[in-house]
């Protein structure tokens, strides 16, 4: 298969999304900044302090590894890839190969992204291309139904079935400010990865329709909503940030005794968050996490990324049945008096939330 077959299955599958759903910038909720863009064939842009493939080092990334995150970034903007597309790409050849083009790896692993000519990504070959293995990734992502909506890590397992299906998360943050720095060097519009959910990005916790709404008459005291979630389904942190609490707070409303978190709770008898978490964001945002259904995966002043695993649903304190309760607040105020309504916030933040595909 060659590298200009592959791109017209990508050209293809990204026109049919975009009669489908009235263009991917209705698709991604940013407007045209998620549009496809144009791609000058003339090559990478000269970086100050460029090594010899014209790319300086970022940060904790040399020269021949920025290199190769820039094939990955305007591969993917030649062809029609939104730029939060190149974020995971980037994200993934970060944990696959830390942006190194491996001759080998694990079994018949080649390349960027590890993949194994065996599966039939491509010959040895080809795969140590960056420009083929990066079209191959796009071309696996973009028949990923509501790859855009995912978190990171989902959507790169999606196309890697790795191991480690959770590896991808951590490097969620990094690839954005690498992925923004080489859109700038490269002449590709800025707006476009902010509209898309690179850096500084939210994701929503979980897949999951919403349930009890904010505040809403018959639930005045309700700070957050409810995403209705089966027992068990990973809860991941909607952003990046510094872990506040981690605690059990389960009362029985009879007594006023404990009454843990090593069983479900009660909408009656049982009052309190259940096993719940709270994440500090940058601009004085905490989001809440309630109702886990064992301890939480974190611990107090961990630093978290965007889409981390945090803990897993269940039904623990004031509850009825197995659901995610989740707030945000503003101002640091972790009381109700900071409390938002989490729905449009998160859609204003390219999260909306309730969405399942």
């Amino acid at each position: 298969m060659t590298i200009r077959f592959l791109a017209s299955i990508i050209v293809a599958v990204v026109a049919v999304v975009a009669l489908c759903a009235g263009g991917l910038g209705g698709l991604l909720g940013g407007g045209d900044a998620c549009l496809p863009v144009t791609v000058s064939p003339a090559g990478p842009a000269t970086m100050p302090g460029s090594s010899p493939s014209g790319w300086a080092g970022v940060g904790q990334w040399d020269g021949e590894q920025v290199s190769n995150a820039a094939a990955i970034v305007t591969t993917g903007a030649s062809l029609g890839v939104p730029a939060r597309g190149w974020v995971i790409a980037v994200a993934t050849a970060m944990q696959e190969s830390s942006l190194r083009n491996l001759p080998g790896g694990d079994r018949d692993s080649v390349g960027l992204f590890q993949q194994r000519p065996s599966q039939g990504w491509g010959t040895p070959a080809q795969l140590r291309d960056p420009e083929y293995a990066a079209a191959t990734f796009y071309a696996k992502l973009l028949t990923v139904s509501g790859w855009q909506s995912m978190p990171l890590t989902e959507a790169a397992q999606a196309v890697q079935v790795s191991a480690y299906p959770d590896a991808y998360a951590k490097w969620e943050t990094a690839a954005a400010g690498l992925v923004s720095a080489i859109a700038e060097a490269a002449g590709l519009p800025a707006a476009g990865l902010a509209g898309c959910g690179a850096p500084g990005s939210w994701t929503q916790p979980v897949l999951a329709p919403v349930g009890s709404a904010f505040r809403s008459s018959e639930r005045p005291g309700h700070d957050g909503v409810d995403l209705s979630a089966p027992r068990g389904t990973v809860i991941r942190a909607a952003s990046s940030g510094t872990v506040r609490t981690v605690r059990c707070n389960a009362v029985d409303t009879r007594t006023g005794a404990d009454w843990g978190c090593d069983r479900d709770g009660d909408p009656v008898r049982t009052a309190g968050c259940g096993w719940y978490v709270d994440i500090d964001h940058p601009g004085g945002l905490l989001t809440r996490y309630c109702h886990m259904d064992q301890p939480p995966m974190v611990a107090v002043g961990q630093q978290v990324t965007v889409g981390q695993p945090i803990g897993v649903v269940g039904s623990t304190g004031h509850s009825s049945g197995p659901h995610l309760h989740f707030e945000v607040h503003v101002r640091g105020d972790a009381s109700d008096a900071g409390a938002i309504n989490p729905v449009p916030f998160m859609a204003a933040h390219g999260a909306a939330l309730g969405t399942t595909a």
